[in-house]
């Protein structure tokens, strides 16, 4: 097999299982000549020349190069270096995980990814303390929007909690500075997690880290990083800057002389806003109110005005937008913002849409950009917390009934990048031995390929390749989490090789 960084010209005796394969007239293999970073021809193996370097793919299938398209990136390069919480079953649990660990090389504790709405005991400050002693020590939950703290870690950071937790902006501050680590560990782990993505034939990712990521890029490329796209987001503390700078989405960010391996990688992307909480938190901004809190119905962290004014300036400076909301009451305050202002972008998340909102999705050109692996993660608590909801919950095939555009990403570190598990769990809906969950809501794997991907195997397109070891169109859900991917490329340029 052809190592990384190699240029091909030709991958021969292929199939194509994804956009494209509509064109072939039946799924023999095929080959595909690739030139100037382009697919140039595909033709039935065998019936062109090859030419250059060649992988022979000896009939396995091809898909277009997948994106994920919500990542968070450092911090997910960070969480290898965390320790997982996703098991711990209570408070306890989680506080003596943490405790059982050792400090990182700044004194500091750091675990993620616990999920306390399933707790029969809650997170106190007199627990954690209890476990964890002197040293700082941070708690991440899964889903970001909560950070659980000793006493310890809140002096250090200047923060009072009577409980120990800080919600929503308290907790992306937290999440901020621990992410805030030396710039070379930083690249560093972010190179390791791009090689990583690449393994499971990502060739491209949004990025939403909560930071000044016009000039990080770049010195990362600068470096030698060259495993995917990107698209890096803009957040509303940054909107003057990037506009004082000159950023328009969609752009090239490049600086001074580019690795030929990196030219072309990194765009601008949308202006970030978070206009709700979670549901793990409780704080996602719902019509009704939480199973168990009558006076709770989430909280829209960016009043309706403030967001039409942040459309309104993003918009007129050339920045699509994409908001933040999950509870459908910020749904639907969000596509208001749209409809007022013309601004163009996606809604992330969407995990709670009323029904009376799918066609305006599609009506105002919005994208759906959703997780589908979050409607496993969350189903037990959905069934506790949105019990009194009456909206759609995690819909992916309402929404592609209404001719919304599907975009499919992780939320990576709140679930892995991989975007099998995604394609997965849209496909099956459930990842465990129980019945699928509103399997009204399922697509077909070739529904969730096209939500997966920015290109197709066709003659003009981007050479950004999946060369896998299963045909995904016949593919079991469990078959498509553990999909092996032989080679990964981009731009005809290996990233990946088994």
């Amino acid at each position: 097999m052809t190592g990384v960084g190699s240029s091909i010209s030709t991958v021969t005796a292929v199939r194509v299982a994804g956009e494209g394969r509509e064109f072939l007239v039946d799924d023999e293999p095929v080959d595909i000549l690739i030139d100037g970073g382009r697919i140039a021809d595909i033709a039935p193996t065998g019936a062109l020349p090859t030419r250059g370097e060649v992988i022979d793919a000896a009939g396995a299938w091809a898909v277009p190069g997948l994106w994920d398209n919500h990542v968070h990136t450092v911090q997910w390069a960070l969480a290898a270096e965390r320790v997982a919480l996703g098991a711990a079953s209570s408070a306890a649990e989680a506080a003596a995980m943490a405790a059982a660990s050792a400090p990182l090389p700044d004194g500091r504790r750091v675990g993620a990814g616990y999920r306390d709405a399933t707790w029969a005991d809650e997170p106190t400050l007199e627990v954690i303390d209890r476990m964890t002693g002197s040293t700082p020590t941070y708690l991440i939950n899964a889903d970001v929007h909560s950070t659980w703290l000793n006493s310890a870690a809140l002096r250090l950071e200047g923060f009072e909690s009577p409980d120990g937790v800080l919600r929503e902006e308290d907790a992306f501050e937290i999440s901020r500075r621990l992410n805030a680590v030396d710039v070379s560990r930083g690249d560093a782990a972010v190179a390791a997690a791009g090689e990583r993505a690449a393994m499971r034939g990502v060739t491209g990712v949004v990025d939403f880290d909560m930071a000044w990521n016009a000039d990080a890029w770049p010195r990362r490329v600068d470096a030698g990083f060259a495993s995917h796209r990107v698209e890096f987001s803009i957040y509303p503390f940054d909107l003057r800057r990037a506009i004082e700078e000159g950023l328009r989405s969609g752009e090239l960010r490049e600086i001074g002389d580019v690795p030929e391996a990196g030219r072309g990688l990194i765009r601008v992307g949308s202006l970030k806003i978070i206009s709700d909480g979670s549901l793990g938190t409780r704080t996602a901004a719902c019509s009704h109110p939480y199973a168990g809190d009558p006076g709770n119905y989430g909280v829209l962290t960016v009043p309706p005005e403030e967001l039409t004014e942040l459309l309104t300036t993003a918009t007129a400076a050339g920045l699509t937008a994409a908001v933040h909301a999950i509870g459908d009451r910020a749904v639907t305050a969000a596509l208001d913002a749209f409809t007022a202002t013309g601004a163009t972008g996606s809604v992330e998340h969407a995990q709670l849409v009323r029904h009376s909102d799918l066609a305006r999705f599609a009506r105002l050109g919005v994208v759906a950009s959703v997780q589908p692996q979050h409607a496993l993660d969350d189903r037990d608590i959905v069934a506790r917390l949105w019990a009194e909801q009456t909206s759609i919950g995690y819909p992916l095939a309402a929404l592609r009934d209404a001719d919304v555009e599907l975009r499919f990403g992780s939320d990576a570190p709140v679930a892995p990048l991989d975007p099998w598990q995604a394609i997965a769990a849209a496909v099956s809906r459930t990842d465990d031995d129980r019945a699928a969950w509103h399997p009204e809501e399922r697509l077909t794997v070739g529904q969730a390929l096209r939500a997966s991907a920015r290109t197709a195997l066709r003659p003009g397109q981007p050479a950004d390749i999946a060369i896998t070891g299963f045909d995904p169109l016949t593919s079991s859900g469990a078959e498509l989490r553990r999909m092996p991917i032989i080679a990964t490329l981009l731009d005809g340029r290996v990233t990946h090789a088994a």
